[in-house]
């Protein structure tokens, strides 16, 4: 299968990238950055230089594949649109990645919520996530209206050694530098927030049967298990050789270092079971736990 996968440079496009080009598929990867053509060679990757702006090269790769990944960015409207109007009426697939915080909340870490979804759950977004809901709205609409086989994936909080280049996941590396930091296993507010997680290569072996069988018009979740942010920040701090030890983050000061992603990203309950991933496309995770490959971070 000739596939055209976007930000084969980062932490999921990269492992994904590297994975589908590992089983026999040809894997022609979108990169903006010059410099990093040959190490994508390295990984497989038949480079692509361009950015999601460039409209005439996603369209010229969309059509020469059999299929288009998009894991670049999650609100790239232009860019969706551009890969749906390439793809519109021909059957392809088209698989675009987002992530479960479309589902979080405004716990700012001090509360845990009861309310689980699954992937045909209804829920009402937190404000800096309604365009992205919106994105993937038209995406599964395209899937039933432009003649698309057009699937959304919800990745949980993604964990693991990158598969690619060595590039990092985005939450838990963040939280480990500030642990780093201020020597102690950090988390906002109480802690007691929970996100659903999942390993990366569990992941990239989703996306595969995503290709393979997913239906057009479906959303699915990623994840294989779920922790707290207080509890994460302890098993931090044990690896850290901080003995366990944790720190509360005021909302206010990881705002004013991270920005809104400190509400949706650290300080949200997230918590969603990945129901279509295994019973409609068979998908078995078993990768190690995220306190496993915690425990073992600094081997």
């Amino acid at each position: 299968m000739n596939i055209f996968v976007t930000g084969v440079t980062g932490y999921i496009g990269g492992s994904v990238g590297k994975y589908l080009a590992d089983e026999g598929n040809t894997v022609y990867g979108l990169v903006r950055d010059s410099s990093k053509l040959d190490d994508i060679k390295k990984l497989g990757i038949i480079p692509v230089k361009g950015t999601l702006e460039d409209k005439d090269i996603l369209t010229m790769y969309a059509e020469k594949s059999d299929a288009v990944i998009n894991a670049a960015d999650s609100d790239n409207r232009q860019a969706v649109e551009t890969f749906i109007d390439a793809l519109k009426g021909t059957g392809k697939t088209f698989v675009h990645t987002s992530g479960s915080s479309v589902v979080g909340d405004d716990a700012r870490g001090d509360y845990t919520s009861t309310q689980i979804y699954s992937d045909d759950t209804p829920f009402v977004p937190m404000d800096i996530r309604q365009e992205r809901v919106s994105i993937n709205s038209s995406i599964r609409r395209a899937g039933i209206e432009q003649g698309i086989r057009a699937v959304v994936l919800c990745p949980s909080m993604i964990y693991g050694d990158s598969l690619g280049l060595p590039t990092e996941s985005d939450q838990l590396p963040k939280i480990i530098r500030k642990s780093r930091e201020l020597k102690a296993g950090v988390h906002v507010g109480k802690g007691v927030n929970r996100w659903s997680n999942v390993h990366i290569k569990d992941l990239a072996r989703l996306y595969q049967l995503l290709l393979e069988k997913a239906p057009a018009a479906s959303v699915f979740y990623a994840e294989n298990g779920e922790e707290s942010y207080g509890d994460l920040a302890a098993a931090i701090s044990e690896a850290l050789g901080y003995g366990g030890r944790t720190l509360s983050w005021p909302m206010d000061e990881a705002i004013e270092e991270l920005g809104d992603w400190a509400r949706f990203a650290i300080a949200s309950n997230s918590r969603v079971r990945a129901v279509h991933a295994r019973e409609l496309l068979g998908w078995k995770p078993k990768e190690e736990s995220i306190m496993s490959w915690i425990s073992r971070m600094n081997d």
